[in-house]
């Protein structure tokens, strides 16, 4: 199928708008210009409209914490029954009639991560979808594609009110440490059973993943709000020699220095929300601007269903009341967590090459009354109703 998209404004995210044509052809962006010439199948006057590609939530608990379940205790986000349970995948639980995900898609979004809950020190293993509403083994674009981890005072919580371990940060750094000893002792009687030539016959799901973990084939996706807790999540990393994204990263803004020395990752926020619990009381908008200046790669989650997905352009709009720039804004729901997801070469930006995933807008997403009037994924135009 062959699409011109045909004078619009374009927001390519990569470059500076423009009035002018996208051409597409076989679900890839074929060329971006002014005044294309494109045998196209079909012609889509978009003149007067806006042209984004589509938003990107690189932490989100989407068809997890479904909409009409009650509340968070009767969703599938969390397995609170044992701090560590890695081996649980975000996929199984995932629900694609979800009716969030069409409202996700009104608010411009098409690709996000979906991530277990937090109440885990190692919570399971996350995916990356593209909301082209199917079953979700057709929605799946990388699988696994991160290790859930958490600090702070969620585990803490859940496991002090069952009077068991971890109830202290001490103890959720215990158990975390104490899991990846055992990964690399998992790791070293499988390498020794190579060397002798002999079967292994140990198999075990829990350290399978910590091992692509060790190894970098993913990286560990931690959640971590207060200043100690990154800190302490960057000394357990920095331990056993693995990558890994803070999330949330509340307080991120007042160790700023570190994030830029080490170049670590953060999915900033949610921010337009109550301030639930001890560790956001510092919690603040200015943060966006403070990471963007610094130069870290950072990205702005909404925790679907904290803020529902389909407020992600308002959340970022609301970043300009305190001082951050409209470029830094887009590319913080663009191109930004599209890096931080490993997928930056397939989407995030209007550019030749990159899969048309693409949302048209009646005016600019940081307007209040505009809206999304239609969306493509790879190419193929989305129903909306």
């Amino acid at each position: 199928m062959k699409i011109l998209f045909k004078g619009a404004k374009v927001f390519p995210i990569s470059s500076e708008p423009f009035v002018g044509d996208v051409s597409v052809e076989d679900g890839k962006i074929k060329e971006v210009g002014e005044n294309l010439v494109f045998d196209a199948d079909q012609v889509i006057d978009l003149k007067g409209k806006f042209l984004f590609p589509g938003f990107v939530d690189a932490h989100s608990h989407l068809g997890l914490y479904e909409e009409g379940v009650g509340s968070f205790y009767a969703s599938d986000g969390n397995e609170m029954t044992d701090p560590v349970t890695p081996d649980v995948r975000a996929i199984d639980a995932f629900n694609p009639q979800d009716p969030a995900i069409k409202r996700a898609l009104h608010g411009g979004i098409t690709t996000v991560m979906i991530l277990p809950g937090s109440a885990n020190p190692i919570g399971g293993q996350g995916a990356i979808l593209k909301l082209n509403p199917s079953i979700v083994d057709k929605m799946i674009i990388r699988e696994p594609a991160g290790l859930k981890m958490a600090f702070g005072e969620n585990p803490k919580r859940v496991y002090g009110e069952q009077k068991k371990a971890p109830s202290t940060r001490l103890g959720v750094a215990a158990v975390v440490r104490n899991y990846f000893l055992k990964v690399q002792d998992y790791m070293a009687e499988k390498e020794l059973a190579k060397k002798e030539g002999k079967p292994f016959t140990k198999r075990n799901s829990k350290y399978e993943i910590g091992e692509m973990v060790l190894k970098g084939e993913i990286p560990a996706r931690i959640h971590a709000h207060r200043a100690d807790d990154i800190l302490t999540a960057m000394r357990i990393a920095e331990e056993f020699n693995f990558k890994f994204v803070i999330e949330h990263g509340t307080e991120g803004y007042k160790i700023v220095e570190i994030l830029k020395e080490k170049k670590i990752p953060v999915v900033a926020g949610p921010l337009l929300t109550f301030r639930t619990k001890y560790e956001l009381k510092d919690m603040t908008m200015k943060a966006l601007k403070i990471l963007n200046e610094n130069g870290i790669l950072a990205s702005l989650m909404c925790d679907h269903p904290v803020i529902p997905l389909e407020y992600s352009s308002i959340q970022a709009a609301a970043g300009l009341r305190y001082g951050s720039k409209e470029d830094d804004l887009l590319k913080m729901i663009t191109i930004n967590p599209a890096k931080i997801i490993g997928m930056d070469e397939r989407i995030g930006t209007i550019e030749k090459g990159k899969d048309a995933d693409l949302a048209v807008w009646s005016g600019h997403p940081f307007d209040m009354s505009s809206k999304v009037e239609s969306i493509y994924i790879e190419g193929k135009k989305i129903s909306l109703d």
